[in-house]
């Protein structure tokens, strides 16, 4: 993990985030990928912040995209710390224009989505990762290892930011499944 990241945490952002809507499938932003972003660009520091705020206020969300708040941006937010599948957590972070350049042992998992929020379904991803991108208000270049969890939930994330839902990554219908409604 670079050392931007480790020393990155929300407030760095320096303004507020509000609450935004989020879009649900079958949305156009949500399968046109984002554009890549200036991560100066105030516009940007001001989605990251948004986007981390609505996170935060989502029941059970690990990560949320530009495109779910409807902006067609590669900018995300993931934070898996409290998830009882996680094994590797670097804390709640916003990466602008990520890439994968690694990605290894491979294996399925069942994911759900705030954009999808009636299905879940069982997606074959990679279980380590290492991401490149570039951390939102400072622009510096950030590499991160990742692995479980956290490496689905970024890929997941990445996804969305090329305009992908994990329904276009499932097997097949056999694999999709009506989301359990716990009261």
């Amino acid at each position: 993990m670079s050392d931007a990241l480790a020393d990155w945490k929300p407030d760095v952002l320096g303004v507020e985030g509000q609450v935004l809507p989020v879009v649900t499938a079958p949305a156009g932003v949500l399968s046109s990928a984002g554009a890549e972003v200036d991560p100066a660009d105030p516009a940007i520091v001001q989605l990251a912040a948004d986007l981390v705020a609505t996170m935060r206020v989502s029941p059970g969300c690990v990560g949320l995209a530009a495109p779910q708040v409807g902006v067609g941006a590669q900018v995300f937010v993931v934070d898996v710390t409290e998830h009882p599948k996680t094994v590797t957590a670097h804390g709640t972070f916003v990466l602008c224009n990520a890439r994968v350049v690694e990605a290894s042992r491979w294996r399925p998992g069942r994911e759900g989505c705030m954009s999808v929020p009636d299905l879940t379904g069982d997606v074959k991803r990679a279980g380590r990762v290492v991401v490149e991108a570039v951390l939102p208000g400072t622009g510096e270049p950030v590499r991160l290892t990742t692995d479980a969890f956290e490496a689905r939930a970024l890929q997941h994330e990445i996804d969305h930011c090329a305009g992908k839902l994990f329904l276009d990554r499932v097997a097949g219908a056999h694999a999709v499944y009506q989301r359990k409604v716990y009261l």
